[in-house]
């Protein structure tokens, strides 16, 4: 091994673990590299677990490793931040051939290291791409009692299984639309205030509002023109505003969610 190490046929990455014939490594190698160097049964986590699963991008040159015990490493040196934590059964995985946490335990772990806004975007991304599943996540919590990743983690959770609340026949009927045809992607927040207005329902990565049009309430027209008025507001301030009738749901659903869709980046 010396002679290779000489001879530049072996590069060493980091105690034990080397690239053979060149130093080109690419992300996904550093990261086996990284996981290999700290021993059996460490895993890839955090945040370069969760840039892994395509939960958020990657930031910093840092890898992050969980490990039951794992050696120790000189922060900022070695290039390794290693977290030891205890692993239960059913959390590890593997993904692009690198030991990994599962996504249930990477947006725990996740949880801790960075803010509300940034775990909430993981959430929704991991929904999206169907990657969720709410009941390892509570297995998970369950585990974790007492770790700071709890709070987070709980309103999250509690919104996931709350059922959608709406004041009208016509929201009821879009909620119901939503789940036919958009399960796959982050339900919207609904009668909630945009702007001083109450809008029926929201994603707010998009900026995108739906508006529900019923003639009971909108046969006059000052009605029709305040909404519309409303409506203008909120683009000049950046906000997209969808109007949707019972006859739309009902005879153009499949059109209506294929335009949401696109608005929301699926597509």
């Amino acid at each position: 091994m010396k002679r290779w190490l000489r001879t530049g046929r072996l590069h060493r990455l980091h105690r034990e673990v080397f690239a053979v014939g060149h130093t080109h490594v690419n992300q996904r190698g550093r990261w086996l590299a990284a996981v290999l160097a700290c021993g059996e049964g460490a895993l890839l986590s955090h945040r370069s677990a969760a840039t892994l699963w395509g939960l958020t991008r990657q930031r910093g040159s840092a890898v992050d490793v969980t490990s039951r015990w794992g050696r120790q490493f000189r922060p900022g040196r070695d290039g390794i931040r290693l977290h030891r934590c205890q692993i239960h059964d059913g959390e590890e995985a593997e993904r692009a051939g690198i030991p990994v946490t599962t996504v249930a335990r990477t947006l725990f772990d996740f949880a801790e290291v960075v803010d509300f806004t940034q775990l909430r975007r993981a959430w929704e991304e991991a929904d999206r791409l169907g990657l969720l599943q709410l009941q390892d996540v509570e297995r998970v919590c369950e585990w974790g009692y007492g770790r700071h990743a709890l709070r987070p983690i709980r309103p999250l959770l509690a919104g996931a299984r709350a059922p959608v609340t709406t004041r009208s026949p016509l929201e009821n009927r879009f909620a119901e639309f939503c789940l036919e045809h958009l399960s796959d992607l982050p339900a919207p927040l609904t009668n909630i205030s945009i702007l001083g207005h109450e809008v029926d329902a929201y994603w707010p990565a998009h900026r995108l509002v739906v508006e529900m049009d019923s003639w009971e309430f909108h046969h006059h027209r000052a009605a029709f023109e305040h909404d519309r008025a409303r409506d203008a507001a909120m683009q000049t301030a950046g906000y997209r505003v969808i109007r949707l009738t019972h006859r739309q749901l009902e005879t153009e659903a499949p059109r209506i969610a294929t335009q949401l869709r696109k608005l929301l980046g699926a597509e």
